[in-house]
């Protein structure tokens, strides 16, 4: 009966320590969850849908024995959940990171990386199209950091970048207990004919990649209504 509360406590356990810290007075996180939240929805209306339509068409799906078997949408409620607690602790990280270490160290390299990373998950793509889960994430990622650099020339993408990369470390921890690291059984299963197969531990890569999307997403609405907010008062 406790495995069934895998994924919520996973979940829960993600969200624990940054919701604790927001209270702390010297970074205030509180002060920031309207334009938090905004962000959070602006990216759930991008991806609840794409999570429904893949689980839907096999691209992904749940193993029931490692969550509580209350669907929203045909999604788990766990995973429901895992777009709220992930992007919470993203970007609290994101925040935290900025006020302890406000001299961003990749602070001349956004438009290398931008190109980088472009060109490297676009030949990819060139090279594996059909592969849904592998192209979507990737076409995806490319379109979100090719408009904020070079359209909207977004200050602040080179800050993801560098909060990206230390948000792997818990990243991977997270997803390779989804995944199946540490457990008899993945809680989330991939069909890997729609994706590369290439795994770091049991965590496909296509999930970094992923994450990255959905960071940007929920920071760029984040930071434009957080700078709204700050212009008005």
């Amino acid at each position: 009966m406790f495995l069934k509360y895998t994924y919520l406590i996973i979940n829960l356990a993600s969200i624990s320590i940054p919701f604790i810290w927001s209270f702390e007075p010297k970074v205030n996180f509180i002060k920031y969850w309207k334009p938090l939240f905004a962000g959070i929805f602006a990216m759930m209306v991008i991806f609840i849908p794409w999570d429904v339509y893949f689980t839907k068409i096999g691209v992904w799906g749940f193993n029931e024995n490692y969550i509580t078997n209350i669907w929203i949408l045909g999604l788990p409620l766990e995973e429901i959940l895992f777009f709220i607690c992930i992007p919470y602790a993203s970007v609290f990280t994101h925040e935290a990171l900025k006020f302890y270490l406000p001299k961003n160290p990749l602070q001349n390299l956004s438009k290398p990386i931008t190109i980088f990373l472009s060109f490297l998950l676009l030949v990819v793509v060139a090279f594996h199209w059909g592969n849904y889960y592998t192209n979507s994430t990737f076409i995806l990622a490319v379109a979100l950091i090719i408009t904020l650099e070079f359209v909207l020339k977004a200050k602040f993408l080179v800050r993801i970048y560098f909060s990206f990369g230390i948000i792997l470390i818990p990243f991977f921890i997270v997803n390779g207990l989804l995944t199946g690291s540490l457990i008899d059984e993945p809680i989330v299963w991939y069909n890997n004919h729609e994706n590369l197969g290439i795994r770091i531990g049991t965590i496909p890569i296509e999930d970094a990649v992923y994450a990255l999307a959905m960071l940007i997403t929920t920071i760029s609405v984040y930071e434009v209504v957080k700078d709204k907010a700050y212009k008005l008062n």
